[in-house]
């Protein structure tokens, strides 16, 4: 399985065309990308051109289509292909259709080029006309080869067209395409970068739509206010009202934040590298460091308590030899590919088989069961039986360290539990989030045991 930073563009490998009106049943085939841009190109533009216009023409068909994939702009509509053939909602593709020599090559050089404008990491939704029978406000085809003939450049008659803030990425990264929903809905509780990003995407719509709440922080957890904003979200646009970010929630949430920034627009708002910044990346693998790892040391520990074909390890935060060992005999144990990297596949994987060891604990383990993280990051608002168990572990760390914050065990994670756990977190060299993850239970845990839990 392929990853990369959520948010940064790449050149997908295919594309999936629908040979008609998006809402007419016809169609849908997946072809290469490259082999998409060709047949564009051989449709919509004359061979004998000058070669300025010819790349000109084609960087704009390149990034068109590109920006059609990044924001998902038919997918988030609840089609499931990426473009249409069609030039009056997309540009001309016709299946099946003769190539041209000189179009091929330039093609083949250049297909993993993009315009972007000013700052924005996105593809510039290039829009253009042919300048001859149809007229619009950006690029024209014909208007090209003029500007080609009196020498310009080609991104010169892009700049002419686009502005002097138009600029070309090139050799972006060639990769299999990968849907932005994560595959699973996301609830209260859930930690990832994923959840990052829907609160910076959610913080942009609500400067449109104010019944939504800002987030002060924006962090990796699912938590109360990210869960009372997904149910005003789902109330505002006539979704179920789950409270949770399931597939429909997802792409609405997608649809309208592409809609606000304007990205498919010749004036956009655009979307800059702070928009798309992460903590982590989407892979856990050898050489890397951090709270992160010892995350994952703390589950695949739990794992391989209860499995003698997984070693166990000391939890640190470095993902060394050993870690990569632990990985690839969980990954062996539970039959998908041995990469000893740990992927999205693979940490969904650990989690499944986490929470099948908390819902069938042997007899001889059951009374340890509360001292076992409950899988789910805890945090403020929150309520419930974890709640109770996790104030219990605390106060007893109270009862026998009177300067340790003290906590009333009310079943609602309080401001009192907070400032607790942030104490942990300080002791522990944790960031001081406030919130509960399998560190800061285990850390909890630990010290409750050794003041005479």
């Amino acid at each position: 399985m392929q990853t990369r930073q959520i948010g940064t563009p790449i050149i997908p490998t295919t594309i999936i065309v629908h040979l008609g009106k998006p809402d007419e049943a016809s169609e849908n085939i997946t072809v290469s990308f490259i082999d998409y841009i060709k047949n564009v190109a051989c449709s919509e533009i004359y061979p004998s051109w000058p070669e300025a216009a010819i790349r000109s023409n084609i960087l704009v068909q390149i990034s068109f289509a590109l920006n059609r994939i990044y924001t998902e702009w038919y997918k988030s509509k609840g089609y499931t292909f990426d473009i249409t053939s069609l030039p009056s909602f997309d540009q001309t593709f016709k299946k099946g259709r003769d190539l041209f020599d000189n179009i091929i090559k330039i093609v083949d050089e250049i297909f993993n080029n993009y315009i972007v404008k000013g700052n924005h990491i996105e593809p510039f939704f290039a829009r253009y006309c042919d300048g001859k029978n149809t007229l619009c406000e950006g690029f024209s085809q014909w208007g090209s080869v003029a500007l080609a003939n009196q020498g310009k450049t080609p991104l010169e008659i892009l700049k002419h067209y686009y502005g002097n803030d138009i600029s070309i990425i090139q050799n972006a990264k060639l990769m299999e395409p990968i849907a932005s929903y994560p595959g699973f809905p996301l609830k209260i509780g859930d930690v990832g970068e994923h959840i990052r990003i829907i609160k910076r995407e959610l913080n942009r719509i609500s400067e449109n739509y104010p019944a939504l709440s800002k987030f002060t922080t924006i962090h990796e957890y699912f938590d109360i206010v990210l869960e009372n904003n997904i149910k005003i979200f789902q109330q505002i646009f006539d979704l179920n009202i789950t409270k949770e970010i399931d597939k429909a929630t997802w792409y609405k949430i997608k649809y309208l934040y592409n809609a606000v920034k304007k990205i498919s627009d010749l004036y956009t708002e655009g979307i800059n590298l702070e928009d798309i910044e992460t903590k982590y990346g989407t892979e856990l693998k050898i050489g890397d460091k951090g709270e992160h790892i010892r995350g994952l040391h703390y589950f695949l520990g739990v794992i391989a308590y209860f499995d003698e074909n997984i070693p166990i390890l000391d939890i640190n935060s470095n993902f060394d030899e050993n870690t990569k060992q632990m990985v690839i005999a969980f990954q062996n144990e539970h039959k998908i590919s041995a990469t000893g990297i740990v992927d999205v596949t693979t940490w969904n994987k650990i989690k499944e088989a986490y929470f099948n060891i908390l819902d069938h604990l042997p007899k001889e383990a059951l009374m340890y069961k509360d001292e076992i993280y409950p899988g789910i990051v805890l945090s403020l608002g929150m309520k419930g039986p974890d709640i109770i168990t996790l104030q219990q572990f605390l106060s007893e760390i109270n009862k026998r360290e009177p300067n340790f914050p003290k906590v009333n065990i009310i079943g609602c994670f309080d401001s009192k539990t907070e400032n607790a756990v942030k104490q942990i977190q300080k002791d522990n060299n944790l960031e001081q989030n406030g919130s509960v993850g399998a560190l800061e239970w285990m850390y909890i845990v630990k010290r409750s045991k050794e003041t005479g839990a």
